[in-house]
């Protein structure tokens, strides 16, 4: 299954990444099970953001909590590897929770897009998925 993404959310993600590097750039993403709608930048937390990422957890409880009101559904994260290639790398899966989100990772140009999965094809937890075709903004 391939997921769409709204035309804004990589043109912003690639900006922002650009911005922070050689810092890890952060955030989360928006939509529903098929689509990518909108994306926040949070703030990086890590002790050492030039080599990982930590979502801000006060960024990350709001948007929870903004869910729960109504408010758009936070479907995966999205990250940078300024200096690396655009999948995960190990630190990721240590860190991502076998919970079926997305994780969308940026590496200049290339943006790939993974699912967290309880036995995924790389490094035990995430599997490849598809970017299909872009959605107006």
């Amino acid at each position: 299954m391939a997921i769409r993404v709204s035309r804004s959310v990589p043109i912003g993600i690639r900006r922002i990444s650009a911005d922070c590097a050689p810092r890890e750039a952060c955030g989360l993403l928006f939509g529903d099970g098929d689509t990518i709608t909108g994306f926040q930048a949070t703030e990086n937390v890590a002790e050492d953001p030039g080599r990982h990422f930590e979502i801000d957890p006060a960024a990350l409880f709001a948007a929870l909590r903004a869910e729960r009101a109504g408010g758009p559904k936070i479907i995966g994260y999205w990250h940078s590897h300024p200096s690396g290639a655009a999948t995960p790398s190990v630190t990721d899966a240590a860190m991502a929770a076998p919970d079926g989100k997305l994780w969308l990772i940026v590496a200049g140009e290339v943006m790939t897009l993974w699912r967290a999965s309880e036995a995924g094809t790389l490094h035990g937890r995430f599997d490849p998925v598809n970017l299909g075709e872009s959605l107006d903004p």
